[in-house]
């Protein structure tokens, strides 16, 4: 009799998660066609195969605060996915990033369902804050699988088994056609300087951080009247969110672009970006750029008495160095904007290209390609080339 397929769960809880679970399960797909993937994602994942459950990536927020708005909701499908997980008996689970709810989730499950195996993938960022979060990780995760090699040194110091991948992004993030292209379609002049927006994946973040870009650009049009703008919004958000304020900045040429983002921020001379995996994407494309910050006045205060890093911009922590300006919370204001655009954009191609330089150094620090291949490798070799599922009745095998 034929064994029943292995039966993995993938637990993602934001945009960027999603995109990352969608690559893992095709790259487990490749190695074993049979597989039944199933868990938690949005979009990217059904698309790759998955069975989800859940959808929390519409709903994902930053911030002690404003969580706490959203604690109903993490609450119920915080137990929906443990009802799952009782039918369904998956050999392991893969949790990816989320470290507020997946933690809690992963020490809830090796209490109720010890049998199956724990793998977190680009795991919480421990060594930036809350390193007593190590110790949990310790007794409830089995394999970490992490995206920076500083990270691979870091848990297995503290006794954890962790393997380095190398950055999804690196598989995700390339333009595919040229800056003329791009502004052709934009339908900017070619002699023009184009900036870049990224303020954020979440509604908390276009509030409070899209009103500042916004008001530096009229600010920098002063002297710079040949700029030109483009705002990268995430697909999951509506035009009129963002329309709302570009009706107080007739001013501003300023494009709406959903489509096509990394060729846009590859053809930008330089970028706003609200810090996260945003700043790294940036990178990897070697635009310079700055990277701006604001959130709530309690969330604020709680980062700043947790957080011990120098910098809060991913491409400053992996350069090991600032190399690229922060403007956070108060700092974070439309004259500091523009004073940092201004001053760059006055520079000789010389300054610029240095920038790129430091830009492309990053990325370098990020390899090797093939992330998402690399860490099915490790799944495989860890529960599947081994391994049988844990139960073989079918009467708890459900579809």
């Amino acid at each position: 009799m034929r064994p029943d397929p292995l039966r993995l769960v993938i637990i993602a809880g934001e945009a960027s998660a999603d995109m990352h679970g969608a690559a893992l399960a095709a790259a487990l797909r490749a190695r074993q066609p049979d597989i039944k993937l199933a868990g938690m994602g949005g979009e990217r994942m059904r698309q790759a195969g998955v069975d989800t459950w859940e959808d929390l990536t519409s709903c994902a927020v930053i911030g002690f605060v404003e969580v706490l708005r959203h604690l109903a909701t993490y609450r119920r499908v915080f137990t929906s996915i443990l009802t799952h997980l009782h039918c369904w008996q998956p050999a392991a689970i893969v949790l990816i990033d989320f470290p507020g709810f997946n933690l809690r989730l992963a020490k809830a499950i090796k209490k109720k369902f010890p049998h199956i195996k724990i793998i977190y993938y680009i795991g919480p960022q421990v060594w930036a804050w809350g390193q007593h979060r190590v110790h949990l990780i310790r007794r409830v995760v089995d394999k970490m699988i992490v995206i920076f090699k500083f990270e691979q040194v870091f848990y297995q110091q503290h006794g954890i088994d962790a393997a380095f991948v190398g950055h999804p992004l690196l598989d995700e993030v390339r333009a595919t056609v040229s800056s003329e292209q791009v502004r052709a379609k934009l339908g900017f002049d070619q002699n023009a300087q184009l900036i870049a927006l990224l303020p954020g994946s979440r509604i908390g973040e276009i509030k409070r951080n899209l009103p500042v870009m916004l008001s530096a650009g009229s600010v920098l049009r002063r002297e710079f009247p040949e700029l030109r703008f483009a705002i990268l919004k995430a697909e999951h958000l509506t035009d009129e969110l963002f329309q709302t304020h570009l009706r107080r900045h007739p001013d501003l040429s300023v494009s709406l672009v959903t489509q096509e983002r990394y060729n846009v921020m590859s053809a930008s001379n330089f970028a706003w970006v609200c810090s996260g995996t945003a700043t790294l994407e940036t990178a990897i494309l070697a635009t310079p750029l700055v990277i701006l910050y604001r959130t709530s006045l309690i969330t604020w205060l709680i980062a700043k008495l947790l957080i011990k890093l120098p910098y809060i911009g991913l491409v400053n922590i992996v350069a090991g160095k600032r190399i690229v300006p922060e403007l956070i919370q108060f700092q974070a204001t439309p004259r500091n904007l523009a004073r940092i655009t201004a001053d760059f954009l006055r520079e000789s191609s010389r300054e610029r290209q240095k920038k790129r330089a430091q830009l492309e150094a990053v990325r370098a620090a990020l390899e090797p390609n093939n992330a998402a291949g690399r860490a099915a490798d490790t799944v495989e070799k860890l529960f599947i080339t081994d391994s049988t599922p844990t139960h073989q009745d079918s009467r708890h095998h459900p579809g």
